[in-house]
């Protein structure tokens, strides 16, 4: 799977395997080997891989990204300033959000 993705990089990139060998370090035939599934990418290969075509480690290796937690935030907490047309909110603007968001 991780040949056939630095394959499509690779060529929407519109680099030869050559070319795409010098970048990373690597011999031609073992960029074929890479992308014909006969051999995987060392780490440190799918590290400079993946700076070479801006995309995630994750990515190459076919893995799904993770879903991001979600945060609860507390409409009271001081570290927050919650502004509306660069005004900042009122203690009883907070609480109307904060029953409009629970449904209340």
């Amino acid at each position: 799977m991780i040949g056939q993705t630095i394959r499509d990089l690779r060529k929407e990139k519109r680099v030869s395997q050559t070319e795409l060998a010098k970048i990373v370090g690597v011999s031609q035939t073992t960029v074929t080997a890479w992308e014909t599934g006969k051999a995987e990418p060392s780490s440190s290969a799918v590290s400079n891989l993946a700076d070479y075509f801006n995309v995630t480690t994750d990515y190459l290796l076919g893995r799904p990204e993770k879903k991001k937690e979600k945060q609860n935030v507390e409409l009271t907490d001081d570290d927050i300033i919650m502004t509306y047309q660069g005004k900042e909110l009122s203690d009883e603007d907070r609480e109307i959000i904060k029953r409009l968001m629970n449904g209340k």
